[in-house]
Formats: structure tokens, C-alpha cells, sequence
């Protein structure tokens, strides 16, 4: 019985808790980023290289490719012909970028938040100030 209360407690202690929630808004904000990465910026990144470029179906064959499967990266991928799909990982390393830096500027606004609503430091108690005093005109 011991361990299920140990458990127990660690399972609904706050940290926990805190990150399970953090865990699920990630998800669901990683699958946002996709769509952004996916829908807006691709494209825009494809007209600019000069036509309709699909980052995710740049690809080296590397193995033999069986009769009648189409050059499609969906469909090599299904006959089990190996691929080099450098233009998956480039889709990837943009959503990465996205990401790191949307995080990046969620923590320097939290910061600032944090740095606004802290309370002013406590007054230096007299005995301080007076002992500052003292050191300063010995300097002198």
C-alpha cells in the first residue's frame, strides 16, 4: 500500500502535473507549427525557387525501383524501395527552426512579464545604509 501512496503522491504532485499539460500544448502547438511550416511558409518558399517545389518529395532513389510503381515518394516509399529523402528533412529542420524560435520569443515575453508584475526589492534596512556611510567617508 506504501508504494501506491508514494506513487500517488509524485503523480499529483505539481511538477508533474505542469508538465503532462506542457507535454499536451506541445502536441497540439507542434501540429500549428506543421500546418504554418506546411501550408504557408512551403509555398511561399516554393514560389520563391522559382515554381511549385514539395520540399517533402525531394528525393535520391537508392535501391532498384520495382515495374509500374510511380517515381512518387509516397508510393517508392510503400513498395519498399530505399530512399534518400533529403527533402524531408529539410521540411523538418524548417519546422524545427519555426519552432525554436516562436518558443524563444514566448520565453522573452514571459520574462519580461515576470520582470513587470516583480515586486521592487525591499528597502536596505538602516544599520546598511549607515554602515555604506561610514565605509564611504573613511575612503575619503
Amino acid at each position: 500500500m506504501s508504494v501506491l501512496k508514494e506513487f500517488r503522491d509524485f503523480a499529483v504532485r505539481g511538477n508533474v502535473i505542469d508538465l503532462a499539460v506542457g507535454v499536451i500544448i506541445g502536441g497540439a502547438f507542434g501540429k500549428i507549427v506543421d500546418s504554418l511550416v506546411n501550408d504557408i511558409v512551403m509555398p511561399v518558399i516554393s514560389t520563391l525557387f522559382g515554381g511549385h517545389i514539395d520540399f517533402t518529395n525531394l528525393f535520391i532513389v537508392l535501391g532498384r525501383i520495382p515495374e509500374g510503381v510511380p517515381k512518387t515518394y509516397d508510393a517508392l516509399k510503400k513498395a519498399g524501395v530505399p530512399l534518400f529523402a533529403y527533402g524531408n528533412f529539410i521540411t523538418i529542420s524548417i519546422n524545427f527552426l519555426i519552432l525554436a524560435f516562436v518558443i524563444f520569443q514566448m520565453v522573452k515575453i514571459v520574462n519580461k512579464i515576470r520582470i513587470i508584475d516583480a515586486p521592487p526589492p525591499p528597502p536596505t534596512p538602516e544599520d546598511i545604509v549607515l554602515l555604506r556611510e561610514i565605509r564611504d567617508s573613511l575612503q575619503k
